[in-house]
C-alpha cells in the first residue's frame, strides 16, 4: 500500500486536537452566558467551564492504551464522536449539574485526540522532521482557543454554542475516520524499545521536568492580563490585544524549538536550555515587578512568549523515549501530569499574588523552571 503524505496525516491529527481544545479550552468565552441563562454565580460557572478539563484527566492514559492496541484512527474517531454525543445531550440541558457531568463527559470522550495524533507524529515522520511536526501539532491548542474565542461569543445562546462545539466535532470525527491511516506497526525495529519505558528514570525525569514547567506558562498566560490592568494600569482591551498577540508569537515559538531540535538531533538538551532561558527571564521580570519597573512589561511578554515555546519538545521527547509499542500511554501520562499542573497553578498562585504580590509568584516561577532543568535527563539511552 503507498504511503500516505504526512503532512495531511499532520493536518488531521491537528484538527482532531484542535476540535477538542474549541470546547476544553473554549469554555470560558461562554461565562457571561451561563450567568445570564442559567443564573449562575461566577464560582459555578467556573465549575461548569472546567469540567471538560477534569473529566479528560481520568482517561488520557486510557486512550492512549486504545491508540497503542487499536490504532489512531479509531481512538481519535470514536472519541470525537463521542464528544459529540455528550456535546448535542449538553446542549438540550438546562440546570448547572447535569450540564457539567456531560461536559466532564465529553472532556473524557474528546481527550482521545491528544495521545493518538501524537502517535500519528511519532509514526509517520522521520526523526529528523518529528521536533518541527511535533511543533505543528502542539499549535493545535491556541489555534483551537483562537477558533473558539471567534465563534462562540457571537452564537447569542448556550444551545446554540454547544451544538456549534458538536457539529466541529461530528465533521472532525468524520474526516479522521475517513482519512487517517495508521501509521506501519508489524516488528519493532532493531535498538526499538518494546517493554515498558517507566523501568528507566528518564522518561519520569522528563514528565517532571514538564510539570514544573507549566507554572511559568500559566503564571504569565493566567496573570498577565490581571498585572497589566491592575499595576500598569492598562485599558483591558489593550491588553486583551497583546496577550493574545503574545499567544500566537509563542505558537510559532513551538515549530521554531522544534526545528532546533530537529537540528540539534536532542529533545531534551535544548529542553534544558530553554528552561535555564525561561527561569532567568523569570527571574528577572519578578525583580521588575517588584522594583516597580515599566521594563516589567516587555519582560512579562517575553517570559510568556518563552515559556510556551518548549512544550512541543518534551511531548517529542516522551514519544520517542516510549517507543512506538508505549507512545499513546506515555503521551497520555505526559498530558495528565501538565493538565494536573495547569489546573493547581492558577489557584495556588492567585492566593500567593493576593497575600505578597506578582513579584513573589513570577520568582517562584522562575525558580520551578530552573528545578526543571536541573530535573530535565541528560543525553544518552
Amino acid at each position: 500500500m503507498r504511503a500516505p503524505n504526512r503532512w495531511a496525516m499532520l493536518s488531521l491529527g491537528m484538527a482532531a486536537q484542535g476540535a477538542g481544545c474549541v470546547f476544553m479550552y473554549g469554555l470560558p468565552f461562554l461565562v457571561p452566558v451561563l450567568r445570564e441563562e442559567l443564573g449562575l454565580g461566577l464560582a459555578r460557572a467556573g465549575l461548569v467551564v472546567g469540567a471538560p478539563s477534569a473529566g479528560m484527566l481520568f482517561t488520557l492514559i486510557a486512550w492512549g492504551w486504545v491508540a497503542d492496541r487499536y490504532g489512531e484512527r479509531l481512538a481519535m474517531a470514536l472519541g470525537l464522536g463521542l464528544a459529540t454525543m455528550f456535546l448535542v445531550c449538553a446542549a438540550f440541558t438546562t440546570t448547572a449539574g447535569p450540564l457539567a457531568a456531560l461536559l466532564a463527559l465529553a472532556g473524557a470522550s474528546g481527550a482521545s485526540a491528544n495521545a493518538a495524533s501524537g502517535r500519528v507524529v511519532l509514526g509517520w515522520f522521520p526523526a529528523e522532521r518529528r521536533g518541527v511536526a511535533m511543533g505543528w501539532r502542539q499549535t493545535a491548542q491556541p489555534i483551537g482557543v483562537a477558533v473558539a474565542g471567534a465563534v462562540l461569543p457571537s452564537m447569542g445562546s448556550l444551545r446554540a454554542a454547544l451544538l456549534t462545539m458538536a457539529g466541529i466535532c461530528l465533521v472532525t470525527a468524520v474526516a479522521v475516520a475517513s482519512m487517517v491511516v495508521d501509521p506501519p506497526r508489524g516488528r519493532a525495529r532493531p535498538g526499538e524499545r518494546t517493554e515498558s519505558p517507566y523501568r528507566s528514570p528518564r522518561l519520569w525525569r522528563v514528565h517532571a521536568a514538564s510539570m514544573l514547567l507549566v507554572v511559568p506558562q500559566f503564571a504569565t498566560a493566567t496573570f498577565a492580563l490581571t498585572y497589566l490592568v491592575a499595576e500598569r494600569h492598562w485599558h483591558p482591551a489593550s491588553a486583551g490585544q497583546l496577550v493574545a498577540v503574545a499567544q500566537f508569537a509563542g505558537a510559532g515559538g513551538r515549530l521554531l524549538c522544534g526545528r532546533w531540535s530537529d537540528w540539534a538531533r536532542s529533545r531534551v538538551r535544548p529542553m534544558r536550555q530553554l528552561a535555564l532561558v525561561n527561569a532567568s527571564v523569570m527571574v528577572l521580570l519578578a525583580l521588575a515587578v517588584q522594583a516597580g519597573s515599566t521594563a516589567g512589561t516587555p519582560l512579562l511578554i517575553t517570559a510568556l512568549v518563552i515559556s510556551m515555546s518548549g512544550n512541543g519538545l518534551a511531548f517529542t521527547a516522551v514519544s520517542e523515549m516510549a517507543g512506538a509499542a508505549w507512545a499513546g500511554r506515555a503521551l497520555g501520562g505526559q498530558n495528565t501530569v501538565q493538565n494536573v499542573a495547569a489546573a493547581a497553578t492558577p489557584a495556588a498562585l492567585g492566593v500567593l499574588i493576593t497575600q505578597t504580590g506578582f513579584g513573589a509568584a513570577f520568582g517562584l516561577a522562575g525558580a520551578l523552571a530552573l528545578a526543571a532543568a536541573l530535573a530535565t535527563p541528560p543525553e544518552g539511552t
